[in-house]
């Protein structure tokens, strides 16, 4: 569908992630939007006080299945450059875990397009979360939206 030839940036990484940055990675004088995702870690589940979150994951999967998402997306949307940002290790309370970007001529567009690599995100790649909780104890959490978890 996008007659648009944009870049897509992946990256998975320790580091703290960024919003500014992947802004300004999909930034396009051609494009009318920037529509952007950021799941943080939050200071509870269930009941229990996280303290932080951990990731890992099977990263030369990880990259071609988010490579994938890239492409889909721009067989579905006009969009011109995505982002896709995943933080691996320890991500403490309120930092990101994930951030991705995109920008489109047009909002509907990209907002529908990041909503789509989100959720395609948790479903097919293989990145797995950990929850350290005040107790001392920790879960490997389950995605129910990924596709070999049912």
């Amino acid at each position: 569908m996008s007659t648009v030839h944009g870049k897509d940036h992946i990256r998975l990484t320790s580091d703290q992630l960024s919003v500014e940055e992947l802004t300004t990675l999909v930034t396009s004088p051609t494009s009318g939007a920037i529509s952007v995702f950021i799941g943080t870690t939050r200071n509870n589940f269930d009941g229990k006080k996280v303290l932080w979150l951990e990731y890992e994951a099977y990263k030369t999967m990880a990259e071609t299945e988010l490579r994938k998402i890239c492409g889909q997306i721009r067989e579905r949307w006009e969009v011109e450059n995505i982002a896709v940002f995943h933080r691996l290790g320890c991500v403490p309370i309120t930092e990101s875990s994930v951030i991705i970007a995109i920008s489109s001529p047009h909002r509907r567009d990209g907002l529908d397009a990041v909503r789509y690599a989100i959720d395609t995100l948790k479903a097919t790649v293989p990145i797995w979360k950990k929850e350290l909780y005040e107790e001392g104890e920790a879960s490997w959490k389950e995605n129910k939206e990924c596709s070999w978890s049912t």
